[in-house]
């Protein structure tokens, strides 16, 4: 064991409940009723979304099945990083770290952007200025203990919830043409021109479901985060499925596209005020601003989790692994200040550019993690077919085999689907090269993580052994003793 593996995140401190509020914050609720289903309708013209939803949804949970049944046998806060290489090989794992760290960094850092530009909107003021204020806001919330970032999560969860429920609830109540229609779940409605953006949107709108694996280490049990990842993935599909059914229900399934496409049109905003009110608007809106919050500080913990434990191991700098606090850390401070110094940098760099908080910082790194989550999902279910006659080898075929193989079929579909409609993800011009940057940049995080594995079986041939292996021994520290959620 490497000298590298002493410091520990506090065990026994999140239940599979706590876990999944991380996973369904993460993934926002409010951004995806207010910002991606009405996107998803607007720019693909697909009237069958809500159906496309429980599809794409359908792929995500095979995906995870592998992802899962790994990380159960290899919790590790680096989820990926481990995975891949107790499946596959070293050189995998840190590869897989490199990706991991640029697609839940560029995630966490687009909601920069989405939450300036609403702020902005309502309040007034620069939207750079605003981003400022939720990434101290963030800053020093990341570095307290997980426990109090779970309250803040579930409390904004709940919130997000009700205004769903009520926007649903409304539009049933009231539908277009005074009956119910069940159109957006018909199957022709798939055979459509944009279907191959609607599945990449719908992909999109699903990330986040993954995040529970890299509490594993701070589980109270060892299934914890299978139940969270689960839970999470069929509770927000269905979830996003109705929403997406209710505003089809709410227009019209014939004009819900027209109408999302409509600067004017209001969705889905309209909907709640005309049926119950005019304080919805701001009451919705104002949830809208706490679930980005929400979502930030999510994706703010996996970033430093991955920062620590791969620092814990010696493969990233030291001093990422630090807390000042002795074995047990309740917060990965060094991780934590890591991704806070990376978001100050984006931000303020695409502010002196004057680009578009929402257009081009918000859709790009929200599209180039989206695209990173998925091919990392690809790559774990490869490592458990690779892992089913060692790590998974007392699991059944089904497990190991059959779903991730289906997983992986199909989720190069999905894949491919992403990387043909990056462009007009994107909104770039017919024919511009631009959005293919985005693929790139995932490949390049790759190789050089590669690359750097083979440096350091080159010149720390220790340091590479013990990659993967810095969980410390269960006995080797004491269990935490304070809050637990």
């Amino acid at each position: 064991m490497s000298m590298h593996v002493q410091v520990a995140l506090a065990r026994r401190t999140l239940s599979a409940w706590g876990m999944g509020v991380f996973g369904a914050a993460a993934s926002a609720p409010m951004v995806v009723l207010v910002g991606g289903i009405v996107a998803t309708y607007a720019s693909t013209q697909v009237s069958s979304v809500p159906l496309v939803f429980l599809l794409v949804g359908g792929v995500v949970a095979l995906l995870l099945v592998g992802y899962t049944a790994m990380s159960r046998r290899v919790p590790h806060a680096a989820a990926y990083y481990a995975i891949l290489t107790r499946g596959i090989s070293r050189r995998w794992g840190v590869a897989g770290g490199a990706v991991a760290l640029v697609a839940y960094n560029a995630i966490q850092i687009s909601l920069y952007g989405l939450l300036g530009a609403t702020l902005a909107g309502s309040a007034g003021g620069s939207w750079w200025a605003w981003a400022g204020v939720a990434l101290i806001l963030v800053a020093v919330l990341g570095v307290r203990a997980v426990a109090l970032s779970t309250v803040v999560l579930a409390t904004v969860l709940a919130g997000s919830l009700v205004i769903i429920v009520l926007f649903v609830a409304s539009a049933m109540a009231d539908p277009a043409g005074g009956t119910l229609s069940w159109d957006g779940f018909a199957i022709s409605g798939l055979g459509v021109p944009g279907i191959g953006g609607a599945v990449a949107l719908c992909l999109a709108a699903l990330m986040g479901v993954d995040v529970p694996a890299s509490f594993g280490e701070e589980s109270r049990d060892d299934r914890a985060v299978t139940r969270a990842v689960f839970a999470g993935v069929l509770f927000l599909t269905v979830l996003y499925a109705v929403a997406a059914w209710a505003m089809g229900v709410a227009v019209g399934p014939d004009k819900v596209a027209a109408v999302a496409g409509d600067p004017d049109g209001g969705l889905p905003f309209a909907v709640m005020e005309q049926r119950l009110g005019g304080f919805m608007t701001p009451l919705a809106q104002m949830m809208l601003i706490f679930a980005i919050v929400a979502s930030l500080l999510a994706f703010h913990n996996v970033v430093a989790r991955y920062a620590f434990a791969m620092a814990r191991e010696g493969v990233l700098p030291a001093a990422l692994a630090r807390s000042g606090s002795g074995t047990r850390v309740s917060a990965p401070v060094g991780g934590s200040l890591l991704q806070t110094g990376i978001a100050a940098v984006v931000v303020v760099v695409f502010a002196a550019l004057h680009a578009d908080p929402v257009a081009s910082l918000f859709t790009w790194l929200s599209t180039l993690g989206a695209l990173g989550l998925l091919c990392l999902l690809l790559a774990a279910s490869v490592a458990a077919i690779g892992a089913r006659r060692g790590l998974l080898s007392d699991v059944g075929v089904g497990t190991s085999v059959v779903a991730p193989l289906c997983g992986v079929v199909l989720g190069a579909v999905v894949l491919g689907a992403m990387v043909i409609n990056v462009g007009s993800l994107l909104g770039t011009a017919p024919g511009s090269l631009s959005p293919y940057l985005l693929p790139l940049i995932i490949a390049a995080a790759a190789i050089g993580g590669s690359a750097w594995a083979g440096a350091l079986r080159r010149s720390r041939p220790q340091v590479y052994q013990d990659i993967s292996e810095g969980r410390p021994d269960t006995h080797a520290v004491p269990d935490d003793v304070g809050v637990t959620f």
